[in-house]
């Protein structure tokens, strides 16, 4: 049966390049303007965990399971949008100058924040619920993994939104990765990313994929980059003087409850390691969220010192001492790496 992609024309006839010409190629081109429509569907086989799922709603969390469209806008460091569009709203983060703004059509709600957006603090390990919303994230992402454990090949070339592109692919050669191999399409023209697919280990369909399917690269309006608050939109400050002084001082009463993380191993086979404090385990623990996820995490089947799910491309095991072990790995990797002293976050 056909792998169920997003809809590409017919391949079209280019001139041979390299695998090692094509990822030059994708390494030093250079994007100065960008707008168009990205599809992203991802069928990862997750089980209805909270933080671990997210809601079929426009929000920028919910893009871990099913189809979504977003638009996207560049024009420059200074200046970027992405849109998720829902059906009963959109969400938008807008980049512009000095401005940030984070809005929320279906609850009416927007964050506004001033000077450059900093570093936010996330792992060096994406997350189920950090998958890339642009081809361009998906690549930079694949990129990092490439390594001696990494076998480079050239796949075939294919039409996406309408332009020619070349295909590289990227195979782990550890056999305790989930991923079989990840396809990166490129723009022959402009050698920038136009679609990215992931397949699980031993299959021919995409667990994740994310593409153009529509793409100018000529620089949009900069009326795409301002923003004003539709009528009846709560807005929020997000970081005024006084606000910005109590978040750091709830930050200092607070440090010693953020969770211990761990990343063990590296490329295709590492592993995210968290463990949450007792006191922060404790304050969530009457939570309706909280006792959702105990719920769904208690149903899971037991063994080898915990609970664990192996989906698609993603293994968790919630291990009896209070770790979350999570990784594009086999479960059997994972129990590995829970006995591992660097996993012991004590």
């Amino acid at each position: 049966m056909a792998a169920k992609t997003l809809a590409v024309a017919a391949e079209p006839d280019l001139p041979p390049r390299t695998a090692a010409q094509l990822l030059v190629d994708l390494q030093t081109a250079t994007l100065d303007g960008l707008s168009g429509t990205v599809v992203e569907r991802a069928d990862l086989g997750l089980p209805a965990i909270p933080l671990l799922t997210g809601d079929q709603s426009a929000k920028l969390t919910s893009l871990v399971s099913g189809k979504h469209t977003l638009r996207v806008w560049y024009s420059g460091p200074d200046k970027a949008r992405v849109s998720l569009l829902g059906t009963q709203g959109q969400s938008d983060i807008i980049h512009n100058g000095n401005d940030t703004w984070i809005w929320d059509s279906q609850a009416k709600q927007a964050q506004h924040f001033t000077g450059q957006p900093g570093s936010d603090e996330k792992g060096a390990h994406p997350t189920p619920t950090d998958l890339p919303k642009t081809p361009q994230e998906a690549a930079d992402l694949a990129l990092k993994t490439i390594d001696p454990t990494t076998q480079v090949s050239t796949g075939t070339s294919a039409k996406i939104a309408g332009r020619n592109a070349y295909e590289l692919v990227l195979r782990p050669r550890d056999t305790g990765s989930l991923v079989g191999e990840v396809r990166l399409a490129i723009d022959a023209q402009e050698k920038l990313p136009l679609r990215v697919q992931v397949l699980p280990r031993g299959s021919a369909e995409p667990a994740f994929e994310v593409a153009f399917t529509s793409v100018n690269f000529a620089r949009p309006d900069d009326a795409e980059f301002k923003f004003n608050p539709p009528a009846g939109t709560k807005v929020e400050e997000g970081n005024k003087d006084a606000k910005a002084a109590e978040e750091q001082a709830q930050k200092q009463e607070n440090a010693a409850d953020k969770p211990k993380t761990a990343v063990v191993g590296t490329g295709w086979t590492s592993v995210l390691v968290v463990r949450s404090s007792d006191a922060n385990a404790a304050k969530g623990a009457g939570s309706d969220e909280q006792k959702k996820a105990q719920d769904a995490i208690s149903q899971l089947p037991t063994g080898n010192g915990g609970r664990t799910f192996n989906s698609k491309l993603v293994s968790v095991l919630f291990t009896d001492d209070g770790r979350v072990l999570i990784g594009s790995v086999t479960p059997e990797r994972l129990v590995q790496v829970a006995a591992d002293p660097a996993a012991a976050l004590k």
